[in-house]
């Protein structure tokens, strides 16, 4: 299937693992080691999303490559040197041996790790369907409290050690990412309000599933956290966001408490965030977890196939709700398993976040 696009095709965006929000109540501490990595990365990340969004009206659509369909990812990392150039300086490829340093060999197995759930699990070549090669950066910026992708490659910052430690440290955050390049070459989801959340919340989803299957674990034993590890020891808090009980990964004094709701009563409405889309993306998140954690076993086989087959079936609209959303999960699930099991448990989970799926 080829990926759902508009008049004016694809729609790269910026898309960042740390939510404006977050940085935004960070830069306003009274104490400059918090606000100052802070303030700097808003300003990173604003020129990034401008600069993203002006290359993005000139690009022309991806076209598909020829040849055989590659079955091995082919990752390229680079070193930024705490610079904001990139990608940087090339520090390995694809089938070099581990470097000395840490986050390039931990980028390197995420982007793989991503690669073959996809293949293993769904018969996609990366996340374009076509071999596309896999680029990362480490070491962005001076005490970067982000990673993002940037439409073409991921990025990786180092964190500032106080409150955020370096980000290739959770591999449902490198996941996460390379997972946005999927939904762009998908269901190519604009990047604003419930389809922004969407456009998260899958990321968040493929993330979670990438860890899962990194560590051959179901979804009984998954602790369902995005972000586990990337928290300093001074932080109150889990993770970034909890895909179980959204709303409960942190509740600091410096950062506050998590303001994701876990069902559509609590829906927030707000301009920021490109209309929140980092905050109401734990309601899809949930039903996620209620599905998988209903269904049982391992969440990228069922529960996963279902939200892929939605993103790639061709249907979801770019500007779609979660509404939409919703109710093509449960035709998904009817189509691959038939009147089973795991079409009720897609009603009854959207159902329990409060998400409509009559049509």
């Amino acid at each position: 299937m080829q990926p759902r696009t508009n008049d004016d095709g694809l729609h790269p965006v910026f898309c960042t693992i740390v939510p404006p929000h977050v940085l935004d109540k960070l830069s306003h501490s009274g104490d400059a080691r918090l606000a100052d990595p802070a303030r700097r990365t808003l300003e990173a990340d604003g020129l990034r999303r401008n600069r993203r969004r002006l290359t993005a009206l000139a690009a022309a659509p991806a076209t598909p490559t020829a040849g055989a369909v590659p079955t091995k990812p082919h990752r390229t990392l680079y070193d930024c040197e705490n610079g904001t150039s990139l990608p940087g300086t090339k520090v390995r490829d694809e089938g070099d041996k581990p470097t000395s340093d840490a986050s390039v060999n931990r980028a390197y197995a995420g982007l793989g790790a991503t690669f073959e759930l996809l293949l293993s699990a769904y018969g996609r070549s990366s996340i374009d369907g076509k071999g596309l090669p896999l680029i990362g950066s480490v070491h962005y910026g001076h005490e970067y409290n982000n990673a993002f992708f940037d439409g073409e490659q991921m990025v990786f910052g180092d964190g500032d050690g106080e409150i955020f430690l370096d980000f290739t440290y959770a591999i449902d955050v490198i996941a996460h990412e390379l997972a946005h390049g999927l939904t762009q070459y998908t269901a190519n989801l604009r990047y604003e309000g419930q389809s922004g959340a969407l456009n998260e919340s899958v990321s968040d989803v493929f993330g979670s599933l990438v860890k899962q299957f990194s560590l051959g674990q179901s979804a009984e034993q998954a602790d369902w956290l995005i972000g586990a590890g990337l928290l300093a020891p001074r932080v109150s808090g889990d993770a970034l966001r909890s895909m179980k009980a959204p709303g409960t990964a942190y509740d600091d004094d410096v950062l506050g408490k998590d303001p994701q709701p876990a069902s559509m009563e609590e829906y927030v409405e707000t301009e920021e965030d490109n209309g929140g889309v980092h905050i109401n993306s734990g309601i899809p998140n949930r039903a996620f977890y209620l599905l998988a954690s209903a269904l049982g076993g391992n969440a990228w086989e069922r529960a996963g196939q279902i939200w892929f087959d939605v993103l790639t079936g061709g249907e979801l609209t770019a500007t779609a709700d979660f509404e939409e959303f919703a109710r093509l999960t449960v035709a998904a699930a009817g189509a691959r398993f038939g009147e089973r099991g795991e079409k009720e448990a897609v009603l009854k989970a959207w159902s329990e976040v409060g998400v409509p799926t009559a049509e």
